[in-house]
């Protein structure tokens, strides 16, 4: 069921046409802020991959892609993508990239399922980004360090953004905070997660929350991951589990957790096949896809998205993705957000 958040008083800060000017200079800017500090060269990307291969981001297991015959090739079965989450490994592999260096790539995707809100659409844009690694990179250590580029490129759009709209005032701290869900899940037991993500989101103001979709200490997982890309279950060097997590920000508009980003070093063989069998869908491993990594013949990776409209919606103060990108949403939350002042375009 679709709802809206509407803050009182709200007011964007720039006009529409000041605000499609400003979302050309967030991509422009970060997209190269991205590529030099991660050592990543741009491709292009597909739409849609063939069913039934396992390419596509299977997200959370329950979501339908939206599927389509070709009537050239048979009526084969096409599907819009989730994401590219799997994709991009194979990718790097046929691209022989060396350990350090990777892809970026604009990533379009429909997802039918979501649930539409101030920060979810029908349509998702994205840098999907994914970097070869050396095995022994497979550690918490250097998953931060990788987080820590990323946050710098952060830190540069504020400023970059600020100085040329100065209503807009930075408001993200000189660090980014590092947690683990089960020590939240411990720390406040009687939170939900998203409860406890708004809980050190208002108190650190950015925060990359590591350990998503593994089983936390009640025997819970704080968000869902697909079990065939994210490493969940893997024991860290510092006895967690888990080497993903989810990129965190404090929204001043909607004063709640925003997700900006999701990441994480990828499975392993070995850590593929314990996540399949945790998530009782061992015959996905009759998967192409999946063939070819239990196998070992895919490049060990890490990798994951930046969510494009979010990225904007949260640097321009929007209060509604529907400000930053075009969509469609029910005509209850079209008339809501008209006479709350949110202008969708």
């Amino acid at each position: 069921m679709s709802h809206i958040q509407l803050p009182a008083g709200y007011k964007a800060l720039l006009s529409v046409k000041e605000t499609e000017h400003a979302i050309v200079a967030i991509k422009n800017f970060f997209q190269t802020s991205l590529s030099t500090g991660l050592n990543l060269t741009r491709v292009t990307a597909p739409l849609f991959v063939p069913s039934g291969v396992g390419l596509n981001d299977d997200l959370n297991g329950v979501e339908r892609p939206v599927r389509f015959p070709v009537k050239d090739m048979g009526e084969t079965q096409m599907e819009i993508v989730h994401s590219l989450a799997k994709w991009k490994r194979v990718k790097v592999t046929e691209l022989n990239l060396r350990p350090g260096f990777g892809i970026y790539t604009d990533m379009n995707a429909i997802r039918a399922d979501e649930e539409l809100d101030n920060m979810h659409s029908l349509y998702v844009d994205q840098w999907d980004w994914e970097m070869a690694i050396e095995p022994s990179d497979r550690s918490i250590a250097y998953l931060k360090e990788q987080v820590q580029k990323i946050y710098t490129c952060l830190k540069k759009v504020e400023f970059y953004i600020y100085d040329r709209y100065e209503k807009i005032q930075p408001v993200l701290p000189k660090n980014i905070t590092f947690l683990y869900a089960d020590d939240l899940q411990r720390q406040y037991p009687s939170l939900t997660p998203k409860e406890r993500e708004n809980k050190v989101c208002e108190q650190y103001g950015a925060v990359f929350l590591m350990g998503i979709g593994g089983k936390l200490p009640d025997g819970s997982i704080h968000d869902g991951r697909a079990p065939d890309y994210d490493d969940w279950i893997t024991k860290t060097e510092d006895g967690h589990v888990g080497l993903n997590g989810d990129l965190l920000v404090w929204n001043p508009v909607l004063h709640c957790a925003m997700e900006l980003s999701s990441m994480g070093i990828r499975v392993s063989p070995e850590s593929l096949k314990a996540q399949l069998e945790e998530r009782a869908c061992t015959e996905r491993s009759n998967l192409e896809f999946h063939k070819k990594l239990l196998a070992g013949q895919l490049t060990q990776t890490m990798g994951g998205g930046i969510g494009q409209s979010r990225l904007c919606m949260y640097f321009l103060r929007k209060a509604h993705i529907g400000e930053t990108q075009v969509s469609t949403w029910p005509e209850s939350m079209r008339q809501e957000c008209s006479k709350a002042g949110i202008p969708l375009l």
